[in-house]
């Protein structure tokens, strides 16, 4: 990521309106909270009983059940929602946009989302200020929310050419002020890079555990899986919904991916069959290095 970092000193936000009030919406208000940016949260959510919970974990201060009240006088709105749900969501804020709002998003993909933007902002799609940050749990829903969630994490904007420098830093004071450091990417190179970094990793992972519980002594494979088995398909664990919408929304990144991956595989099984061993140790030397390199980046930041 370039330019990533963390600036404080931003004034507080006066009301926040967040949609979708699990792990990523609610950690960010109860990040605000904490760091005590902002007046009042009010949350939406699809059922009535994660709103409810919403309020007795004090993640937000209100519910809301008017979209227009609540969104029209706002300073920052949140769609914290599954990739999938935001079209509609932003079809249903945009009458009610008040002229000094500022609209961002939490989304795992951006070309989808700035499409639907456009769409339904027009004019007024710069009030709208594309966002991703990079934390995320296994566990989903408001009782895994937790204001330190984003502390140390890179989240990245996506500016849009209308954006302005003032709703620009609305929304990178907010992220900062929820502990995150700050990166800016394109649309589409955001799109591209978490296609092969994240996107992929959790195909394959949903792929490797699902193939085991289909067979018929999946009783005994998962009886053996040990630390290896468990690090691999930790993030099978992960919402399925949420990642049904990510890899349909950013499907063409993501299918060139796993294009370049079947390549790998088919390198590796023929090193296999050939009894290669100079060629797949080369390949797992490459590998080792790479990773190890990249967890001793990440341990220095």
């Amino acid at each position: 990521m370039r330019g990533c970092a963390a600036v404080s000193g931003a004034a507080p936000l006066g009301k926040v309106v967040v949609f979708g009030v699990g792990l990523i919406g609610g950690s960010f208000a109860l990040a605000l909270k904490a760091a005590g940016q902002v007046t009042e949260v009010v949350g939406f959510g699809r059922t009535l009983g994660s709103l409810t919970q919403a309020l007795e974990l004090g993640i937000v201060d209100r519910a809301g059940f008017n979209i227009g009240q609540e969104v029209s006088n706002a300073d920052l709105v949140l769609i914290a929602t599954p990739v999938g749900t935001t079209p509609e969501l932003m079809a249903r804020i945009a009458p009610c946009l008040g002229s000094q709002t500022v609209v961002t998003d939490a989304g795992s993909t951006k070309e989808d989302v700035v499409k639907a933007a456009r769409a339904c902002f027009g004019e007024r799609i710069g009030q709208f200020v594309p966002a991703h940050p990079i934390a995320g749990a296994e566990n989903s829903g408001a009782l895994a929310a937790r204001p330190d969630l984003y502390q140390g994490k890179q989240v990245v904007l996506t500016p849009l050419p209308e954006s302005s420098e003032t709703t620009v830093a609305r929304v990178r004071a907010a992220w900062e002020a929820c502990g995150g450091l700050i990166c800016e990417l394109a649309p589409a190179e955001h799109d591209r890079i978490f296609a092969a970094v994240s996107h992929l990793p959790h195909l394959l992972s949903f792929a490797l555990v699902h193939d085991l519980a289909r067979r018929d002594n999946r009783e005994l494979l998962f009886a053996y899986a040990a630390s290896g088995f468990r690090d691999f398909t930790r993030i099978a664990a992960s919402h399925p919904e949420m990642w049904r919408d990510i890899c349909l929304a950013n499907r063409q990144a993501l299918l060139e991916e796993l294009d370049r991956y079947r390549e790998q595989l088919d390198e590796l099984r023929d090193a296999l069959q050939r009894g290669d061993g100079a060629s797949l140790e080369a390949t797992f030397d490459i590998a080792r290095t790479a990773r190890r390199e990249w967890a001793e980046s990440k341990t220095r930041t």
